[in-house]
């Protein structure tokens, strides 16, 4: 079965959390306990209806408040796709939330209120998803109910949103409009007869008809290594294995590859997950592999085919999206993870302030604060195999950690 990872955003009260609640009912995936509880305390709020949200909405403070606070996961499944969603808040000082969700999905649903049409949150949304390059964008125009199903409502904030996307630099995004009512369930599962002006399929029924690829594209194999697999036994007392996750590309069983940092060079001799050996593995997979030499190898090595050698860097130039309430300043160290690999790092330049809104940078501000999105110069403790994010995601992509807090800071995407 396919499996689709999607991401929700949208501003506050825009519907993200009743359009899951919907379709999670319309499919009949909620269990009777969880239905007639719904039931009970929409009823205790005076609802003449269901009220969807309660099915993803799981802290208190999130049902007492009507928002979304934190990630909430929620998998179902249809005859034809396993889906997992990640239910992100709307809220601005939640956006860091949304990049997480975002950053593991390979589609992003975008919802935008009939009524009020794009706003800050839309543009910053949208901004993200060209950021971390979400290839498929649904924008779900909600609540049609309460515009009386305009087209021309509709209209309108699909030529905006597509003048936006003229102006990003990512042009490789497909975009597909689609007018609903969560609550009412309009387009959502089922075609609504109340707009049959929309040409198009009902939302459930897009999200089924898209590849479930993996999210990284095709690149330059890439295997850091995570661990080395020495077992001592009786049986195993000579072997010596490198485990970890294949990125960007496969690798294949003799394969000649070059070893990062040290520049050894070898031959893949085997490929094995547990006792099953493959001839090849594909990007993706978590495998053991075994040279034909006896090189020195350790954690936060890598491993890539000759000829394709990614760049070994001590600097860095990147976008960052800022996580933390501490702003983001020049001097300050941090420290940052480039997958397993670990190092200490120093702000040397804030060169621009990106704005979301698609509206140009400003350049040389003096701090990135909360949520916001610069452009960054790092000088690193030691060097670091790093492609850029649009050649390869998995290795162009950073978290900054700040050491006084153990915090996640914030988020780096290599230029």
């Amino acid at each position: 079965m396919n499996v689709l990872k999607i991401a929700t955003a949208g501003s506050v009260d825009d519907g993200k959390s009743t359009l899951i609640g919907r379709i999670l009912y319309d499919t009949k995936s909620l269990t009777e306990d969880k239905l007639q509880a719904i039931e009970n305390k929409s009823k205790q709020r005076g609802f003449d209806y269901l009220d969807f949200s309660l099915a993803t909405d799981g802290l208190v403070a999130e049902r007492e408040q009507g928002i979304t606070i934190d990630v909430a996961h929620i998998y179902f499944s249809t005859p034809k796709t396993s889906f997992i969603i990640a239910d992100t808040p709307g809220h601005i000082e939640y956006t860091r939330n949304m990049v997480t969700g975002a950053s593991n999905s390979q589609v992003s649903i975008v919802l935008v209120d009939a009524r009020n049409g794009v706003v800050e949150q839309t543009y910053r949304h949208f901004f993200i998803n060209n950021l971390l390059r979400v290839k498929d964008i649904v924008i779900a125009v909600n609540k049609m109910d309460l515009v009386d199903y305009s087209q021309e409502k509709f209209n309108q904030i699909k030529d905006e949103i597509e003048y936006l996307a003229s102006k990003s630099e990512y042009q490789n995004q497909n975009l597909t409009f689609i007018p609903l009512s969560a609550l009412k369930g309009d387009n959502v599962v089922e075609l609504s007869e109340k707009m049959d002006w929309y040409q198009g399929k009902p939302l459930l029924s897009h999200l089924e008809s898209l590849s479930s690829e993996d999210i990284n594209t095709i690149s330059q194999a890439r295997f850091p290594i995570q661990s080395v697999i020495r077992p001592k036994t009786d049986d195993y007392h000579d072997f010596r294995g490198y485990a970890g996750k294949l990125y960007g590309g496969d690798l294949a069983v003799g394969d000649q590859v070059t070893i990062l940092p040290s520049n050894t060079q070898s031959k893949v001799k085997s490929i094995q997950f547990f006792n099953q050996k493959y001839q090849e593995a594909k990007k993706g997979s978590s495998i053991i592999v075994t040279l034909e030499d006896d090189v020195n190898i350790s954690r936060g090595d890598m491993l890539v085919k000759n000829g394709e050698e990614p760049k070994v860097v001590k600097q860095i130039e990147a976008t960052i999206c800022w996580m933390d309430k501490e702003p983001l300043k020049v001097s300050e160290k941090y420290y940052i993870k480039h997958g397993v690999n670990d190092a200490q790092a120093k702000i040397t330049d804030v060169s621009s302030l990106i704005h979301t809104d698609f509206s140009g940078e400003e350049n040389s501000p003096t701090e990135l604060l909360l949520n916001q999105i610069g452009n960054v110069s790092l000088r690193i403790s030691k060097p670091l195999f790093i492609d850029t994010y649009k050649e390869n995601k998995s290795n162009g992509a950073f978290i900054v950690i700040n050491p006084k807090t153990n915090n996640t800071a914030g988020v780096g995407f290599i230029k």
